[in-house]
């Protein structure tokens, strides 16, 4: 079973942290959400998020794919972070999957991994980085890295992550189950 690191940073975007954990596990895909401390998490619009655990118990295990939610100042919380930016080193070094949505592909881009890569980001996001190929479009995949716009893109970006970690026939039951037509 894939298993999936989902990093809660204070002020972090609800819509797309829990879109993603809660799609991520109907795939029946191990998920750890990871809050930066050991408090729950007030997220950008005053939603109380509490986290599987804290992230450094979650640095102890292994997994195959990590996920930045977006929002502000969740995005820069998670910049500021340099055991996120290291974990982001290590998985992409190990050529793990790396995703991030919203804003949070900035962190990507803060890292290094983004560069002369294709990516999507909330309008705006990526413009201090001319060395991202960016791309205006709700998922971005580029290699190992996967990219998405917003919170009205989540779905979306839950559902591919679903696809490159358990298959197209699971994301499909997976999404027939959301009823989204």
């Amino acid at each position: 079973m894939p298993k999936v690191l989902v990093p809660l940073a204070q002020g972090c975007e609800e819509i797309e942290a829990v879109t993603v954990i809660d799609i991520l596990r109907r795939a029946k895909i191990e998920v750890t959400s990871a809050g930066l401390d050991r408090h729950p998490v007030r997220a950008s619009r005053g939603v109380m998020l509490l986290p599987d655990t804290d992230l450094d118990s979650a640095l102890q295990q292994e997994f195959d794919m990590v996920v930045l939610p977006g929002g502000q100042p969740g995005t820069n919380n998670l910049k500021a972070d340099p055991r996120i930016i290291g974990l982001l080193h290590k998985m992409s070094a190990q050529g793990k999957h790396v995703a991030a949505i919203c804003a949070a592909p900035s962190v990507l881009a803060t890292a290094g991994l983004l560069d002369h890569k294709h990516a999507t980001s909330f309008p705006g996001s990526l413009d201090a980085f001319p060395q991202v190929q960016q791309k205006n479009l709700a998922v971005v995949i580029d290699g190992k890295l996967v990219t998405s716009r917003g919170p009205g893109t989540a779905m979306d970006f839950a559902l591919a992550l679903v696809e490159l970690l358990s298959g197209k026939r699971v994301r499909d039951e997976v999404e027939a189950g959301l009823v989204r037509a």
